[in-house]
């Protein structure tokens, strides 16, 4: 990876600024100044950047800020630069870069704002032009809520045809020739007389150049990349087992700790006694942190097993100690002075229930882990005039702010290096690894110290997913859904997360609702109510968040009142939305799942449709019920993006969105006891098995007037859709997660 130096203390407008050398080419939606992320201490020769796309005399480099944690985020970028600049992806090379506010999350606006992703009001929009405008001045690098392309599609197609362009009037000063006679192909300038500049060679006289801001976007139809099948630029890397991961950066002169914290999460260490591990092979230093111990040895297995050879005397949890308390903790909030929001209160519910047959249910969802399969680790060196950070991160601006503070170091002289990430669900949206490692690190200075949890510490230890339970009330009339009311609880993910980051998280917790107040349903007395929960176990972003579990609660809901009503559970679905985008996904998955033809013996249907991240998506999953259990057979998904820019990965990322949603349904939870959670490895919450796995046709719908991302959308309505399946082959409803707590599945 190449390495940034600091950001230089000028600004640049739209289209940037360039240097002698080399030039660099970027675009930002407003035409005030922005920071820019220029090298302030380049050698003789070397290029400019501005923050997206750097060429010099070694070729093309694309700067793609947006993490990949195997979702292919580095290519998606790379392609939408790549099609205005008329490069193919085997002539650059991908860099996320350092840090800097330039880099800002443009579409985290629309997730922040509380309106709903169908509202297109001039309010609605004037307060997502509020929320962009603060995510500019924070300067919000961050990777998350399926953001990468919404974020990406506009900007980072402007940026290469600012370079396409600029690069174009080089040629045009260096040939004496008119910029129309220009045409651009596989990173050359074609003259009239059929030969060619190379960008790299034209690169030090388009640094002498205003750029070229007025540019106008190619048109859809001569699209070479987006919309069409591409090759992923790390598959060569991924596939020769050459990618660098966080779990493979070994600096010079590297040591490798390892950490062990009070399995009772903030409870403190009252003692403890290191002589053993201090006496172990190839132990170096025992070293107190302020959630525990760590141990640095020679090499990472060396350091476990003497973190586990310590005697240590834990305090006592801060949370309740056993799961009974913490689902009593639930259930006690569903009252007045507990509501955090009414975003969704339709018609009149309370007439609509009064008097009436109310059909009521309760649901729960557990505690879940983000447990990806690479170990966590970060590698930390402080110096005296600087600190490198080599990690897999969604937040370096935090991490960078973090570190800064934690060392006394300006943010300048902080150097957060983004490595590649063997999955994330949201995990790296924590630096608690890069604190720990920097606490290490500074009491062995001019070391890298490179931190690794084991499975167990980043098990037992993880931020997890929220718990959560919801109530329903509704009534049904003439075949009809009437009246909806669901009343969600759990404690606010928003107020643990930005906790740790020391920031204030002021009014409501939108994400606890998000999934179900949003739903495109008319019905005619339809109230979400969300209340918050006093604080538990800590909890953070997992795999789509508030809609993880709402996206169950307010389907199955739905899916009972539906059957109440003795209606079709695709037809009432329909009937009920009045967003064309919407139903459109019920369409085509009926379509798709020839919904309403015959089922074999024992076979049952179930669908579910969500809104989550402003994408409509609906599932249907078929099931068989075996003398041995339930078996999956096969699962259909239709999802409305606006535009799908690479179909394959878009088809590979709903069917593992898919395997990860299932595989939590059936079997997975986190459990306290004695304040100390009880799972400890993946074999104590398992995944979905090989033998497992369904048939999964994936359709993506591009009807929708906006660009969407497709990383957490499809996970809400999967367990929605498997209770419905189950209910439909067997009569059995289940409303709680993980399933297998109620029928075996084979």
């Amino acid at each position: 990876m190449s390495r940034f130096g600091k950001i230089a203390r000028r600004s640049f407008l739209v289209g940037s600024a360039a240097v002698v050398g080399g030039v660099a080419f970027g675009y930002f939606m407003y035409k005030r100044p922005v920071a820019n992320p220029l090298l302030d201490d380049l050698a003789e020769g070397a290029a400019g950047l501005t923050p997206y796309v750097r060429i010099d005399a070694t070729g093309v480099t694309l700067i793609t800020p947006r993490a990949d944690s195997g979702q292919g985020a580095y290519s998606v970028q790379a392609a939408l630069i790549a099609e205005e600049l008329d490069v193919d992806l085997d002539q650059v090379r991908v860099d996320p870069g350092l840090p800097s506010p330039a880099y800002y999350n443009t579409a985290l606006s629309a997730e922040a704002a509380p309106f709903r992703a169908t509202d297109d009001s001039v309010m609605a929009n004037s307060a997502r032009g509020v929320m962009d405008a603060l995510m500019k001045f924070l300067g919000l690098q961050i990777t998350g809520g399926s953001t990468t392309v919404p974020d990406s599609f506009d900007k980072l197609r402007m940026a290469g045809a600012v370079a396409r362009e600029t690069l174009k009037a080089a040629a045009a000063q260096t040939a004496g020739v008119e910029v129309s006679t220009l045409k651009t192909a596989r990173g050359q300038v074609e003259l009239p007389d059929g030969k060619t500049l190379s960008y790299a060679e034209l690169a030090p006289i388009a640094a002498t150049l205003n750029p070229v801001n007025d540019v106008t976007l190619r048109d859809p139809k001569t699209w070479r990349l987006i919309g069409k099948p591409m090759q992923r630029v790390d598959i060569v890397a991924k596939s020769t087992g050459t990618q660098t991961y966080g779990i493979d950066f070994e600096p010079d002169g590297v040591m490798h700790a390892t950490v062990r914290t009070n399995p009772r999460r903030g409870g403190g260490i009252n003692s403890h006694d290191a002589r053993t591990a201090l006496g172990m092979r190839g132990v170096a230093q025992v070293v107190e942190i302020t959630s525990g111990i760590a141990v640095v040895a020679d090499n990472t297995w060396r350091a476990i097993q003497a973190v586990n050879a310590i005697e240590i005397d834990w305090g006592t949890a801060p949370y309740p100690p056993e799961m009974d308390a913490h689902w009593q903790v639930l259930s006690d909030s569903f009252v007045p002075d507990r509501v955090d929001s009414t975003r969704r209160d339709d018609g009149d519910v309370d007439a609509a229930l009064n008097g009436a047959a109310v059909i009521e249910a309760e649901y729960r969802a557990p505690y879940l882990a983000h447990a990806p399969l690479e170990p966590i680790t970060a590698t930390v060196q402080v110096n005296a005039d600087r600190v490198d950070v080599w990690t897999g991160t969604q937040i370096p601006r935090f991490v960078q702010k973090t570190v800064a503070k934690m060392t006394g170091m300006d943010m300048d002289d902080v150097y957060v290096h983004v490595l590649m990430m063997g999955g994330s669900f949201g995990h790296r949206l924590e630096d608690r690894v890069v604190k720990e490692a920097v606490e290490i690190a500074l009491q062995l200075p001019g070391v890298p110290i490179k931190l690794t949890y084991s499975r167990e510490e980043d098990m037992t230890h993880d931020d997890t997913r929220q718990i959560a339970m919801a109530r329903g009330r509704g009534v049904v009339r003439d075949g009809q859904v009437d009246a909806f009311d669901l009343g969600i609880a759990m404690p606010s993910v928003v107020a643990s997360q930005m906790g740790r980051q020391g920031l204030p998280v002021p009014g409501p917790d939108m994400q606890i609702v998000a999934g179900a107040w949003e739903q495109p349903f008319e019905i005619p007395n339809y109230r979400v109510t969300g209340y918050r929960a006093p604080e538990l176990a800590p909890i953070s972003s997992w795999r789509s968040v508030g809609a993880s579990t709402n996206g169950f609660f307010h389907d199955v809901f739905l899916d009972e009142l539906i059957h109440a009503a003795v209606a079709d559970p695709m037809q009432e679905r329909m009937r009920l939305c009045w967003h064309d985008p919407s139903r459109k996904t019920l369409e085509a998955v009926a379509e798709m799942s020839n919904w309403g033809g015959a089922l074999g013996p024992n076979q049952g249907r179930g669908v579910a449709f969500c809104m989550s991240f402003g994408v409509s998506t609906a599932e249907v999953i078929e099931v068989t019920n075996t003398d041995d259990g339930i078996r999956i057979d096969k699962v259909w998904v239709a999802a409305e993006v606006g535009k799908v820019v690479d179909p394959v990965a878009f088809e590979n990322m709903v069917q593992g969105g898919i395997v990860w949603a299932l595989g939590h349904a059936m079997n997975s939870e986190i459990t306290y006891n004695d304040g100390m959670v009880e799972q400890q490895n993946f074999w104590d919450s398992e995944g979905l098995r090989m033998y497992q796995m369904p048939k999964i046709e994936v359709r993506g719908l591009e009807n929708g007037e906006h660009v969407r991302g497709m990383g957490e959308p499809m996970v809400p309505p999967a367990a929605a859709a498997l209770s419905n399946a189950i209910f439909a082959a067997t009569g059995q409803r289940i409303r709680e997660m993980p399933m297998n707590k109620f029928i075996d599945f084979v």
